[in-house]
């Protein structure tokens, strides 16, 4: 397999692909179960949508939705990623079984969060953030988009080192989708050896974003589902399995896993059963 696949579930009522469908811990739990079943390599459990417009919600809801669950998972011997951007939910997930922190803000949203996690054994992705959902595309504003996501990755691997977070335990994320629109999110994604080329493991979520939508059909993007997103979501993930990202954060999982597999008997790394 070339790159690991992080299953996602989001305990909230309004994530943008899937929101509400998890949001009872029985039904999260199932969930993760089934994802884990079909090949997820890890889970990442969120219980703050981060869609574009979407609003922060108190610290106690988030922990009151995710610690169940986390809780739940762990127990299975499920490697689980906590999706927050507080540093108290970071902490409390990684005390329920959590062994990565995934803040999609890279330690910007809350000033303790770095620290916090340097203080565990946590691994910790950097994502690259320009602000909240609410106004995320307000800050889409770039001289040369990879230049610059570039440098904000450093700035926050940087950050992360002064906390006391050793470089084995950081991943990166290029953040596509948030603060970039369109083109700038494909110039991205081709700029991923680059991003790969900084030394530490790179993980890359274009699951159902809207970006696909809009190349699957440019006139009319929004009429594109959900589940037509999921067999672009496998190309992306294969592309970027291939551009030497370490993994790939997806909502269908085994779709994911089978475009990997093809991919890797292309190349001839696939293990074969003779037919009799």
């Amino acid at each position: 397999m070339t790159a690991l696949v992080m299953g996602i579930v989001n305990v909230t009522p309004d994530s943008f692909s899937d929101g509400g469908r998890y949001l009872a811990s029985d039904d999260a739990i199932a969930h993760g179960l089934r994802l884990r079943a079909e090949g997820a390599h890890m889970l990442d459990i969120g219980g703050e949508s981060t869609r574009p417009g979407a609003q922060r919600v108190p610290v106690q809801v988030e922990q009151d939705r995710v610690l169940p669950v986390v809780r739940a998972l762990a127990e299975t011997g499920a490697v689980v990623s906590i999706d927050t951007m507080n540093a108290s939910t970071a902490i409390a997930a990684v005390e329920a079984g959590a062994r990565i922190v995934n803040d999609v803000s890279g330690g910007m949203a809350d000033p303790d969060m770095l620290a916090a996690v340097a203080g565990t054994r946590a691994d910790m992705v950097l994502s690259h953030w320009r602000g909240p959902s609410v106004d995320m595309y307000a800050r889409a504003q770039y001289g040369d988009v990879v230049a610059e996501v570039l440098a904000e990755l450093v700035e926050r691997i940087d950050a992360a080192a002064a906390a006391g977070i050793p470089p084995a335990r950081v991943i990166v994320d290029p953040g596509i989708g948030f603060g970039k629109i369109g083109e700038q999110n494909w110039a991205t994604l081709r700029a991923l050896p680059r991003i790969a080329g900084l030394g530490h493991r790179v993980l890359v979520g274009t699951s159902r974003k809207w970006f696909l939508a809009e190349s699957l059909d440019p006139d009319a993007a929004a009429d594109v589902s959900v589940e037509r997103r999921d067999p672009a979501t496998a190309v992306t993930s294969v592309l970027a399995a291939q551009s030497g990202v370490w993994a790939v954060r997806v909502h269908d999982v085994a779709a994911t896993r089978d475009a990997l597999r093809i991919a890797d008997s292309w190349k001839g790394e696939g293990r074969w059963t003779r037919s009799r």
